[in-house]
């Protein structure tokens, strides 16, 4: 057993991956049998991947997830959806968010677009992205909130600092005219630091139509359209399928 001078400082350092092995170690007669280097590399590994964990987690917290337990490992690949494996496969990896490009994913209501978004968060947390959740209309009412409380540059600061920014249902009930500068300026500056990720029932040839100033328009589209993905999903209402099964 560690003594108490031992377990209290590597507490205080916050090693709390290195202690549970270290502990497990002097614990298990056959571990004594290897070099230290290779019971060091043991307890290395045992902190590496503790603090990782805690880093998920809090990126998962943050994130704020609709659907926190969707994951890409759970996809539903049934042909009627025209859900490309290779691609999901290939996005997967979260280059694209290293590359600071964009997906939107689109299709009818129930097709499962917010569900494939929040599995894509949580694979981007996993890879050790910043990602904050947000339905369209929920952000332009906290803009025009922090537009009235004279708050609108913290939150400016918090969605262009996202690495993966998710705008869930983007075109319901279009684009205020008055909003679409704001959401202008918050989409260039956070292109600069990551991606943004999108889902729509409406097919982005639409988009244009949705914003009440075509200036604003050109500008927002020319920043999300050309560097983005698609993928567009087919077939019947997830929902109508979960609910047949239970």
């Amino acid at each position: 057993m560690l003594n108490h001078q031992t377990t209290t400082q590597l507490q205080a350092l916050g090693l709390h991956g290195m202690l549970r092995v270290l502990n497990r170690q002097l614990d298990e007669p056959q571990t004594q049998k290897l070099s230290f280097d290779e019971r060091f590399a043991m307890l290395l590994d045992a902190e590496v991947n503790d603090r990782d964990g805690r880093k998920i987690e809090r990126l998962l917290k943050s994130a704020k997830l609709r659907q926190p337990s969707a994951c890409l490992e759970d996809m539903d690949y049934r042909a009627s959806r025209g859900i490309d494996p290779a691609m999901v496969a290939s996005l997967g990896d979260c280059g694209w968010i290293a590359r600071r490009q964009n997906l939107a994913l689109t299709g009818v209501t129930g097709t499962g677009k917010s569900w494939l978004a929040c599995a894509f968060g949580k694979q981007a947390c996993r890879s050790g992205y910043s990602v904050y959740f947000t339905t369209a209309t929920l952000l332009f009412e906290n803009l025009v909130t922090a537009q009235a409380d004279g708050s609108l540059p913290k939150l400016r600061r918090q969605l262009v600092k996202t690495q993966l920014l998710i705008i869930d249902d983007f075109g319901i009930g279009g684009i205020d005219v008055h909003l679409g500068p704001i959401l202008l300026d918050i989409i260039d500056q956070q292109s600069m630091q990551g991606s943004l990720l999108i889902t729509s029932q409406f097919p982005p040839e639409k988009w244009y139509d949705l914003f009440n100033d075509p200036t604003v328009a050109d500008a927002i589209l020319d920043r999300i359209v050309h560097r983005a993905h698609f993928m567009n999903l087919k077939g019947e209402s997830m929902r109508k399928v979960r609910a047949k099964k239970t």
